[in-house]
C-alpha cells in the first residue's frame, strides 16, 4: 500500500495585497490547515501601512512581490479604486490574480484585464461570495422554473465613499450579479440617482428588463444609521416571493469556499465552458454597471 500524499504535488505561492477585513480573512484562510492539504502557501502580505507580522505572516513591498520568484499569485483586497492597477502588475509580473468584487470600474478595463490574463496564460478569479451565501441558494432554489412578471430587489446600507469605492452600480455590483444569476441577461432601460453629500446619502434606482420584457427594479440605498439588510418582492404567475430568511449556519467559510474555486482554476479542473460562463456573467454585471454610470 503506497502511504497517503501529505503534501499536494504542486504548490502555489500566494501574497495578499491589502489587509482590511477581507484581507485579513484571506490571510487566516490559507494560514488554516486544509483537508485535503491546500496547494496554496502563503508568502507574505502588501499593505501601505507599515504593520511587520501578522500571525507569522510576514510584510513584503509592492516590488518585491512583483519580482518574487516565491509568489505564483496575488489576492487583490484592496479598496476598489485600486483593483485594476493591481491585477494589472500583477499579470504583467507573471503572477495568477483573485480580486475582489469588482475587479474594475469600467466594462472596458474589464475587458482590458480578461485579455492580458489570457495573453499571459494566467488565471483571473473575480471573487463572488455573494452567489455562495446561504439567502442567495435560497433565492436561486425558490426562483427555480418559475416565471417571473415583476420584481424589486431593494438593499440598504451604511454609506460609501466614492472616492474609495467608485460609482455606487460598480461598489454595489454584487446585487446585480445576483439579479443576472436569477433571472439571466438583463438590458437596461434606466436609472436615477438621489445624493446628499452633505448627509453621505445615496438613493441609486435602476429599472431593468428580463430577455422575456418583465421589469426588475434594482434599488440601492445608502446613508447613516442604515441596515445592511435586502428587501425583495418578486412576483411569479404561482404567487409573490417577499422574504429571505436569515442564515441557519451564518454563512460560514465563504471565503474559503471562493478560495476552493480558484484552487480549481489554477489545477485545472474547471471546464471550459464553466470557466467561459463565468467569465460573460462578470462582464455582462460591468457592461450594466457602465450604462447605469454614463445614465446618471
Amino acid at each position: 500500500m503506497t502511504p497517503e500524499k501529505t503534501q499536494p504535488e504542486r504548490m502555489f505561492g500566494v501574497v495578499v495585497v491589502g489587509v482590511g477585513r477581507a484581507g485579513s480573512v484571506r490571510i487566516r484562510d490559507l494560514q488554516s490547515p486544509q483537508h485535503p492539504p491546500s496547494p496554496l502557501k502563503l508568502i507574505g502580505f502588501v499593505s501601505r501601512r507599515e504593520l511587520g507580522n501578522i500571525n507569522e505572516a510576514k510584510q513584503i513591498s509592492l516590488q518585491e512581490a512583483l519580482s518574487s520568484t516565491e509568489v505564483d499569485v496575488a489576492y487583490i483586497c484592496t479598496e476598489n479604486v485600486s483593483h485594476e492597477t493591481y491585477v494589472r502588475q500583477f499579470l504583467d509580473a507573471g503572477k495568477h490574480v483573485l480580486v475582489e468584487y469588482p475587479m474594475a470600474l469600467s466594462l472596458e478595463s474589464g475587458q482590458e484585464l480578461w485579455k492580458k490574463a489570457e495573453e499571459k496564460g494566467k488565471i483571473l478569479h473575480e471573487e463572488h461570495i455573494e452567489l455562495l451565501m446561504e439567502e442567495f441558494a435560497f433565492l436561486k432554489n425558490e426562483v427555480s422554473g418559475k416565471e417571473l412578471l415583476e420584481g424589486t430587489l431593494h438593499f440598504t446600507g451604511g454609506p460609501l465613499e466614492k472616492e474609495r469605492f467608485g460609482f455606487l452600480a460598480f461598489s454595489s455590483i454584487a446585487r446585480l450579479s445576483w439579479l443576472v444569476s436569477l433571472f439571466g441577461e438583463l438590458a437596461f432601460i434606466s436609472a436615477t440617482m438621489e445624493e446628499q453629500k452633505e448627509n453621505q446619502y445615496q438613493k441609486m434606482t435602476v429599472n431593468l428588463e428580463t430577455v422575456n420584457k418583465r421589469p426588475l427594479t434594482w434599488i440601492e440605498e445608502r446613508g447613516p444609521g442604515l441596515k445592511r439588510e435586502r428587501h425583495i418582492n418578486f412576483l411569479f404567475e404561482s404567487g409573490r416571493l417577499e422574504s429571505i430568511p436569515p442564515p441557519a449556519q451564518g454563512n460560514k467559510n465563504i471565503f474559503l469556499r471562493d478560495q476552493d474555486i480558484f484552487v480549481k482554476k489554477l489545477l485545472g479542473q474547471m471546464s471550459s465552458e464553466d470557466l467561459a460562463k463565468e467569465k460573460k456573467h462578470i462582464l455582462h454585471c460591468l457592461e450594466i454597471a457602465d450604462k447605469i454610470q454614463k445614465y446618471c
